[in-house]
């Protein structure tokens, strides 16, 4: 975006100007037309970028292609990842939540919308005498209804108010019968006023949530065996509001990470505080120290390393690309 500053001009991403370009005797005339010629220039180079192709395995541009950058085989991972995706982050160059779809054997994922006004949530919860397990020749929908359910209900209004709910978080049987393995199906009213199903998923027994709330705890903490972690995919503004909204997951022990590392996003992608983790990140130091021995785990980092890489020389390009466009018609 172009605005006029003074006798200059300043060039906007958002709020944010990220160069400015002052030439104290440029009239209005030029500097309208100047403005005009820049944003048709900045548009059509926008537009062209959607039309780019994609590989069909990875989703990204074929120049950025990630499936030939995986060294290993895929990693048959014992502790199984169910990634819950905001689903604005589906499209983000750097979203990291695809090298674990492609890199780990043992994930689920759905995708998550905001409440628009209203959704239902039903838990069914599993035999606790059935072992559910984690075969993946056996599609999600397939597992779902083998179980015999017991159901449990309720809805959740627009910013995360919830009815019928806080009933389940004093109810000690329903919390030991939930740990035991649930299914969880949302349904969500949408524009026209018609409840429509957003996504189904297993929740298997021994199942935590990777998320730093009051209430979590650290690895040393954990008393049970995990198999099963869920993560929250997301900026942290995202991932928060999933977390209220999706109020079954505080039926969950909640993990948190002691990790010393700074995040590689950190150099093309605001934090909001220090200590913030990519979703691959936090999926790969979560299972290696609840205890996942497995050869090839860090090498999904690598991928993400040369994520991180493609993302920078293209903001360089695309800087490049302007300010010499600038200097033309200066």
């Amino acid at each position: 975006m172009l605005s006029n500053f003074g006798s200059g001009l300043r060039l906007q991403s958002g709020n944010k100007p990220f160069f400015s370009i002052f030439k104290p005797h440029l009239n209005s005339p030029q500097i309208t037309i100047l403005s005009q010629t820049l944003t048709l220039t900045m548009a059509t180079h926008s537009a062209s970028n959607t039309r780019r192709p994609t590989c069909p395995f990875c989703s990204r541009p074929t120049r950025f292609c990630l499936c030939t950058r995986f060294k290993t085989p895929i990693l048959e991972n014992s502790i199984a990842v169910t990634i819950l995706q905001h689903s604005l982050e589906k499209k983000h160059p750097l979203n990291s939540a695809k090298i674990a779809t492609l890199g780990l054997k043992n994930v689920d994922f759905a995708s998550v919308s905001d409440v628009i006004s209203e959704a239902r949530f039903d838990l069914r919860l599993l035999d606790p005498d059935l072992e559910p397990g984690h075969d993946d020749s056996i599609e999600n929908h397939k597992k779902i209804e083998s179980f015999r359910p017991r159901a449990i209900s309720f809805t959740v209004e627009k910013k995360g108010i919830s009815r019928d709910f806080d009933e389940l978080l004093v109810d000690g049987a329903a919390i030991d019968g939930i740990r035991n393995g649930f299914t969880v199906k949302k349904t969500q009213r949408n524009r026209d006023h018609e409840f429509v199903e957003e996504f189904e998923i297993v929740v298997p027994p021994r199942s935590v949530l990777l998320f730093p709330s009051e209430d979590s705890i650290g690895v040393e903490d954990i008393d049970f065996d995990v198999e099963n972690v869920i993560v929250l995919d997301g900026t942290w503004s995202k991932a928060t509001k999933m977390y209220k909204e999706n109020p079954w997951l505080k039926l969950l022990p909640h993990l948190k990470l002691d990790v010393e590392k700074l995040s590689l996003y950190g150099e093309v992608r605001r934090q909001p505080r220090a200590g913030c983790l990519s979703t691959i990140e936090s999926i790969v130091y979560a299972l290696k120290a609840i205890g996942e021995d497995l050869d090839g785990l860090d090498r999904l980092l690598d991928v993400f390393e040369s994520m991180v890489v493609d993302q920078r020389r293209c903001k360089d390009e695309r800087l490049k690309a302007t300010l010499d466009q600038c200097k033309t018609l200066l």
